[in-house]
């Protein structure tokens, strides 16, 4: 019984963190030793045991804990001085936070400058449609496009040439100007990540560097996937003027073999 008593209160003492803990455990296991004595057990035999707890105290287990306290205090400075320097990182963490207050709000004045330039009403209505970043009014898009530019002529109005190439026309236009809704919604939420990002940076804890890193360079990846949606979109815009434009050629030479036609005819019947 006191052996094992002697091993969980050596054990009890190593795991002791400071000299407050040591003192109560020591005085606990003093009375413990006293409490549970039998008592066949002399005061004599109790003092030696007492007494042979204080030594083990005072001798080996002080010894181990300044031991232990050392290689604690080794590790922390380690940490403070060499691995994560405390100047430092408080120097980089006034920095980020300078960095945020002179740019952030400078770069919010410039996404959030007012553009609507239109003075006509239906226009009006279209620009404000296409600058609202919201991806849910498309039929309102639709709608206040013909509102502003007309619908496509009615088979009376103009050739099957003519309607289709406004009809295509019409369709690429809105095409990009979803793509552009979508893409005004999408830079918003990315704007969001980077002022988190931005707030993380100057509250982050050390270590944590490697983690914000990874977060930015995905933000990065979605922004780049956006920017090639946008170029794609251009691209079909600069192909589909250029069929636009083939066609006008197409109907030009149509136009001239018609015309060549008449002519010869008017010259036969003379």
């Amino acid at each position: 019984m006191t052996i094992a008593f002697f091993i969980l209160f050596s054990w009890a003492m190593i795991k002791a963190k400071s000299q407050r803990q040591v003192i109560a455990l020591s005085l606990g296991g003093a009375v413990a030793v006293m409490v549970v004595a039998p008592p066949s057990v002399h005061a004599q035999s109790l003092w030696a045991e007492i007494q042979a707890v204080l030594d083990a105290i005072t001798g080996i287990i002080q010894t181990g804990l300044d031991s232990i306290n050392t290689a604690r205090t080794a590790i922390s400075n380690s940490y403070q001085n060499v691995i994560w320097p405390t100047q430092l990182i408080n120097q980089a963490t006034a920095q980020v936070t300078q960095m945020i207050a002179q740019y952030q709000n400078p770069m919010r004045g410039i996404l959030s400058t007012n553009l609507a330039s239109a003075t006509l009403p239906p226009v009006q209505q279209l620009e404000s449609v296409m600058r609202n970043h919201q991806i849910g009014d498309f039929n309102t898009l639709v709608t206040n496009y013909a509102n502003a530019y007309g619908p496509v002529p009615s088979a009376t109005a103009a050739s099957p040439a003519d309607r289709a190439m406004t009809d295509m026309d019409d369709a690429l236009t809105l095409d990009n100007l979803k793509t552009l809704k979508a893409t005004d919604d999408t830079a918003d939420l990315t704007l969001q990540a980077a002022d988190q990002l931005e707030s993380g940076a100057s509250q982050s804890a050390p270590g944590s560097a490697p983690f914000l890193t990874a977060t930015a360079v995905v933000a990065s990846i979605q922004s780049q996937a956006v920017t090639q949606k946008m170029l794609a979109a251009e691209l079909r815009q600069e192909a589909t003027r250029l069929a636009h434009d083939n066609a006008l050629r197409k109907q030009g030479a149509t136009h001239t073999g018609e015309f060549g036609n008449q002519i010869i005819n008017l010259l036969k019947r003379n």
